[in-house]
C-alpha cells in the first residue's frame, strides 16, 4: 500500500511539475519577445545598414514577419518556439538551430568542465568549512567562496591569463584546441574531445583539455562559492541530528561521522542547487566564452549582438531559456526521486 501511494504521489507530483513548466515557459518567451521588440532601430536596417537597397530591405522584413501587428508576431513567435524553430539569421542567413549545433558542443564542454571543477572545490572545501565550523580555516574557506561569487569572471579570467601566460608561456590561454587539433579531427558528434576520442587522436584529446583548463576554471569558481557555502550550511545542520549524536556514541571516529553521515546527507539539497545553477553558468559562459576566444553558443551570440541581429539573438535567447527550463523540470524530478519528502 505504501509502495503504491509513494509512486502515485511521485507520479502526481512530476504531472504537476511538467504543468508548471507551461506557464513559466510563457512567462521566459514573452519577456524575451518584449525586451527585443523594445530595442531601438530596425534590426534587419540594423544588421545589413545601408548595403541593401530598400526594396530588398522591406521584402527582408516581410520574409521574417516583423511588417505584421506586434501579437501576430507574438502568437508567431510562440508556435515556432513550440515546434523548436528559433528562426533565421540576418547576417549569415542560417537557421539558429545550426547556430546551435555548430556552437553548442564548445559550450556544452565549457559547462560540463566547469561543474566539474566547481565540485572538485566547492564540496571538499564545503565539507571542511561545516566540520571545522567558526575556526580560521573555515573563516578562509567563507572568504574564498564569496570572492569567486562576487568577483566579475571577465576579470578572474583575464588575471588568470596574465598569470598563465607570465609564469607558463607555453600553456595554451585561448581557444578550444590549436588549429592542427580542429583540422585534423573530423566532426561527427560537434563536440570535439568526442570526435577527438572517437577518431583515436589522443594527441588532440590531451590539447582540448590544456585549452579547457583556464575557461573551465574560471567559470566554474562563479559556482563554487554557491556550492561551498551550501554544502556547510547543511554540514553544520546534519551534525546537530540524532543519528550522528550516536555514530558518535558508538565510537566512530569524527572524520568518519562527518564523511559517511553528515556530508552524504548534506549532498541531496546539492543536486537542487546544480540545476539552478545552470541559468548562471549559461550567462556566465557568454563572458568566458568572449574572453578565452571560445567558439561556442555564447561567442555567437555575442557577435550577433554586435551585428545588431536580433532574430539571431531572439532565437539564442529562447534557446537558453528552453533549455534553463527544462533542466530545471529535470532537477526536480531527480530531487523527488533522491528525497521522497519532497512529493509531498
Amino acid at each position: 500500500m505504501s509502495s503504491s501511494a509513494g509512486s502515485g504521489s511521485l507520479a502526481r507530483y512530476i504531472l504537476i511539475r511538467v504543468i508548471l513548466v507551461i506557464p513559466m515557459m510563457l512567462v521566459l518567451l514573452t519577456v524575451v519577445f518584449i525586451l527585443l521588440r523594445v530595442a531601438p532601430g530596425d534590426p534587419v536596417t540594423a544588421a545589413v545598414g545601408g548595403h541593401l537597397p530598400p526594396a530588398i530591405i522591406a521584402q527582408k522584413r516581410h520574409d521574417l514577419g516583423l511588417d505584421q501587428p506586434l501579437y501576430k508576431q507574438y502568437l508567431e513567435y510562440l508556435g515556432h518556439a513550440a515546434r523548436f524553430d528559433f528562426g533565421t539569421t540576418i547576417t549569415d542567413n542560417q537557421p539558429v538551430l545550426n547556430v546551435v549545433r555548430d556552437k553548442g558542443g564548445a559550450t556544452l564542454t565549457l559547462t560540463a568542465g566547469a561543474f566539474l571543477v566547481a565540485l572538485l572545490i566547492g564540496l571538499p572545501l564545503g565539507r571542511l568549512a561545516g566540520r571545522f565550523r567558526d575556526s580560521g580555516l573555515d573563516a578562509v574557506i567563507r572568504v574564498f567562496g564569496i570572492v569567486t561569487y562576487a568577483a566579475p569572471i571577465f576579470w578572474v579570467g583575464v588575471l588568470l591569463v596574465a598569470f598563465v601566460a607570465t609564469h607558463f608561456p607555453s600553456w595554451p590561454t585561448y581557444g578550444i584546441a590549436s588549429a592542427q587539433t580542429t583540422y585534423v579531427v573530423p566532426s561527427h558528434t560537434h563536440i570535439l574531445i568526442v570526435d577527438a576520442i572517437y577518431a583515436n587522436y589522443w594527441t588532440g584529446v590531451f590539447d582540448i583539455l590544456q585549452h579547457c583548463v583556464l575557461p573551465c576554471v574560471t567559470l566554474g569558481l562563479l559556482i563554487t562559492g554557491v556550492i561551498i557555502r551550501l554544502v556547510r550550511v547543511n554540514v553544520i545542520q546534519a551534525l546537530k541530528g540524532d543519528y550522528v549524536e550516536a555514530a558518535r556514541a558508538r565510537g566512530i571516529p569524527e572524520g568518519r561521522v562527518v564523511r559517511k553521515h553528515a556530508f552524504r546527507n548534506a549532498l541531496v539539497p546539492v543536486i537542487t542547487v546544480i540545476g539552478l545553477q545552470v541559468a548562471l553558468t549559461l550567462s556566465g559562459a557568454v563572458l568566458t566564452e568572449t574572453t578565452f576566444n571560445w567558439p561556442g553558443v555564447g561567442s555567437a551570440l555575442v557577435n550577433y549582438l554586435n551585428e545588431r541581429d536580433y532574430p539571431a539573438v531572439q532565437g539564442l535567447v529562447t534557446f537558453f531559456a528552453i533549455v534553463v527550463v527544462i533542466v530545471s523540470l529535470l532537477v526536480d524530478i531527480l530531487n523527488a526521486l533522491v528525497d521522497p519528502r519532497v512529493r509531498y
